[in-house]
């Protein structure tokens, strides 16, 4: 078992905005952390992957679209879409998951 604020810490001190927490072949999870100010540099992932905004502000453009990232939103990117979260105000704090599991590079 683990809690949010414990795998923002393990991230923290490793120097990783992303930490990923699980791992069996049908899913991955993980903690991403961007501060306010902060680039995401993702490329599209060969997997689903859903966002849940722990906390924070910011903006979320996932293939033509862009939305709100916000304190409790659920942000649902399909395999192979390009994204990125931007303009982020105050720190996000995401609980990721993908499915299936997200390929290692």
């Amino acid at each position: 078992m683990t809690d949010i604020e414990t795998e923002v810490a393990r991230g923290r001190s490793a120097g990783r905005r992303y930490t990923e927490f699980l791992r069996v072949p049908t899913l991955s999870a993980g903690v991403y952390v961007l501060p306010a100010g902060g680039a995401d540099a993702q490329r599209p992932h060969a997997e689903d992957e859903i966002y849940y905004v722990v906390r924070g502000r910011g903006r979320f453009r996932h293939g033509e679209k862009e939305e709100r990232a916000e304190t409790g939103d659920i942000l649902f990117v399909p395999a192979r879409e390009p994204h990125h979260l931007h303009s982020v105000e105050e720190e996000l704090v995401l609980l990721v998951f993908f499915a299936p599991a997200e390929t290692v590079p």
